[in-house]
């Protein structure tokens, strides 16, 4: 059994775009717990999901653009839930000032979309914790970065952090239209996501340096990331956003084992025994998504034991 406020019919869901690393790791985790899952996804070509192939049952590969509204609502059709991630046009695969109005236009699509599909009952829309981090104000604040915080979109603007602005007017966007259709939607704010597909061209790591001096430099396993994914849609209790990360550089050592991970034949430059040993304060908190997942079981077939508090 899902949880009550589902119908045992209603356990499929749609994953869109499917087609990136995150879309198609929720493709495969959502189909060994047992959901029905509408795999939606830019380009038919070449698409595999491990273990599954497109003639299983249980999953369905749509072709669907997020600005064709109509490929969206047949994706749609008959899921109880939706996960969104946005992956960017083949044609256009950099972040830059254009990709605002990009991400903002695919996210009030796909909203628009669920709030038309009747069988909605949830949506877990992917955004990033570039959303939070970037204020003028940080060094002032009392508190630690949380989930009510927002990135001031003049800083974003002023430092040409595309992306940071890209994720947070995209996000502003979907709560209006969510607030304003009475579509029951959830965020997920995920640091930077870890993987041998991470490279130094990531518009993530744009103000790297400031984040780590901030000490909001936060990281994220996709396996840590897809449990998120699933646990805050199961969890009945569930609601606003989440900030999610499950590692944060602080430390020297961290900075210096990311950078010769992402460019591996860069010299090591010296450094001293103090910065060695320097630990920069963290001023973010992911407490509120911790608490969620403390009773959350991972692997497969765990429909009847969705966390619930």
């Amino acid at each position: 059994m899902a949880p009550s406020s589902f119908e045992e019919t209603s356990k499929t869901v749609c994953v869109v775009d499917a087609s990136g690393k995150l879309g198609s790791s929720l493709v495969e985790r959502l189909l060994e717990r047992g959901y029905t899952v509408h795999a939606a996804v830019q380009r038919h070509d070449d698409v595999q999901f491990s273990g599954h192939s497109c003639d299983d049952k249980n999953l369905k590969v749509f072709r669907s653009d997020p600005f064709d509204y109509q490929s969206i609502l047949d994706a749609l059709k008959g899921c109880c839930g939706l996960f969104y991630t946005f992956e960017p046009p083949q044609d256009q695969p950099t972040y830059d000032e254009h990709m605002v109005e990009v991400e903002i236009r695919a996210a009030h699509n796909v909203l628009e979309a669920c709030a038309q599909t009747e069988t909605i009952d949830k949506v877990v829309f992917t955004s990033s914790a570039t959303a939070v981090v970037w204020r003028d104000d940080l060094k002032s604040m009392e508190s630690d970065l949380e989930e009510r915080h927002w990135s001031n979109v003049n800083v974003c603007r002023k430092f040409k952090l595309w992306h940071a602005l890209s994720k947070t007017l995209a996000e502003k966007t979907a709560w209006a239209l969510a607030m304003d259709r009475g579509v029951n939607m959830v965020s997920i704010n995920a640091g930077l996501m870890m993987g041998p597909e991470l490279s130094i061209s990531n518009p993530y790591l744009k103000g790297a340096a400031e984040m780590y001096e901030d000490g909001v430099f936060v990281t994220v396993d996709l396996n840590f990331l897809v449990d998120a994914q699933i646990c805050v849609f199961e969890a009945i209790s569930s609601y606003g956003r989440y900030l999610c990360f499950n590692h944060v550089i602080n430390r020297h050592e961290d900075a210096l084992k990311l950078a010769q991970m992402l460019t591996p034949s860069a010299p090591t430059l010296p450094h001293s025994y103090e910065e060695d040993m320097r630990i920069i304060q963290q001023r973010i908190s992911n407490k509120k998504l911790n608490q969620l997942m403390v009773d959350f079981e991972t692997g497969s077939h765990h429909l009847d034991s969705c966390p619930t508090s």
